[in-house]
């Protein structure tokens, strides 16, 4: 959004002109809506691919507030996004014409006026699995929540109760996790060794579906809940579990197609059972993987590594300006580092997918 510094100083109150942002982002639409749809704001939990800088008041090593990441931002500052731009909340946001940068909740410059049109809780290294956050010392969906409830009160004080209430109800919440469950958890570390794959995919599925139960509690309806990706032919894990070749890790990828089979099945219950709730699967594991598979469809030129440093395991803290070069096109690149998409791939993906999951709440 442009900055309305010029006319917010006319307005007669702080919560009037709060109101007065919070309407006119209403109007802003990038894709055409079907009539009577509107999201005034986009709320985000889980993970690093939603992590827009949450983490950069986390001690943790999964951290990258620093450069090179951040490179294509605006003024290519790093902001704690696990990226060389922009990530799916801030893009999706903006097609939905809310606005163009999602801040994280708990960046010590938010501002008043951005709880009334989304912010992000999710932290980079979390997951479904409560013992996936303790091994890297992250947020934990738990945590988010807790967070999420000093948010919903502090919109019903800019508010009042009856706006809160169509907030919830009508924003768009994008729930993504579950790869560093698989990913980590799983198999790299063996942390959970007494769960065989099908066990563990269900340990997850029941935590996402406990997640989305307690936001339904709270009065959330619109919620968007990302299946896993193409896990094994990730760059960090095909260096991990695809050999010499490094070709995709299939088993990774069994797991991955596992946990979106069953959560899409329960969301689909949940729809049968929680009057008004409006949950939408969305499919993120079959485009990634053709973007992979055929990147020149897609207007790039490699996709097995990153573009920083080799490419090939380099992710966070071993992502840096001292240790790691940058390839000289980063727009050829499908994926920024060992494991995060570059904007240009999330771009790619947003506008596949915007208008199928959008229709979905209607």
């Amino acid at each position: 959004m442009k900055d309305n510094t010029s006319w917010y100083c006319f307005c007669f109150s702080r919560k009037l002109c709060l109101l007065s942002v919070l309407f006119l982002t209403e109007t802003l639409v990038a894709i055409k809506l079907p009539p009577n749809l509107t999201f005034p704001a986009l709320i985000a939990f889980g993970d690093s691919i939603v992590d827009t800088g949450n983490n950069n008041n986390v001690k943790t090593v999964v951290k990258c507030d620093f450069q090179p990441y951040g490179i294509n931002f605006q003024g290519g500052v790093p902001t704690g996004r696990f990226c060389d731009g922009r990530v799916p909340p801030d893009l999706i946001a903006e097609e939905l014409g809310i606005k163009s940068v999602v801040p994280a909740y708990l960046d010590p410059n938010l501002k008043t006026e951005d709880l009334l049109t989304g912010v992000s809780f999710a932290s980079g290294g979390s997951g479904y699995d409560p013992l996936t956050p303790k091994l890297v010392a992250v947020i934990s969906l738990e945590d988010q929540l807790k967070y999420f409830e000093e948010y919903i009160e502090k919109v019903k004080n800019i508010v009042g109760e009856e706006r809160k209430g169509f907030i919830l109800a009508n924003s768009l919440f994008l729930l993504v996790a579950g790869s560093d469950d698989i990913a980590n958890t799983y198999y790299v570390l063996r942390a959970r060794p007494h769960y065989d794959v099908d066990s563990y995919t269900t340990l997850m599925v029941n935590s996402a579906s406990d997640f989305v139960n307690k936001l339904y509690g709270y009065g959330v309806r619109r919620i968007a809940v990302f299946g896993a990706p193409p896990l094994g032919c990730v760059p960090s894990q095909r260096t991990v579990g695809g050999g010499l070749l490094r070709e995709c890790a299939e088993y990774y990828n069994e797991a991955a197609k596992l946990f979106n089979s069953k959560i899409s099945t329960k969301l689909d219950l949940m729809h049968k059972t929680l009057p008004g709730i409006k949950p939408a699967y969305i499919n993120i594991y079959d485009p990634l993987l053709d973007i992979i598979q055929s990147p020149a469809k897609y207007g790039f030129g490699v996709s097995n590594k990153g573009c920083c440093g080799t490419g090939v395991i380099e992710v966070a803290v071993l992502c840096n300006k001292i240790t790691s070069s940058v390839c000289p096109d980063v727009s050829s690149h499908v994926f920024w580092d060992s494991y995060h998409p570059t904007e240009k791939t999330y771009k790619v993906l947003v506008s596949l997918l915007i208008s199928k999951f959008v229709n979905q709440f209607v």
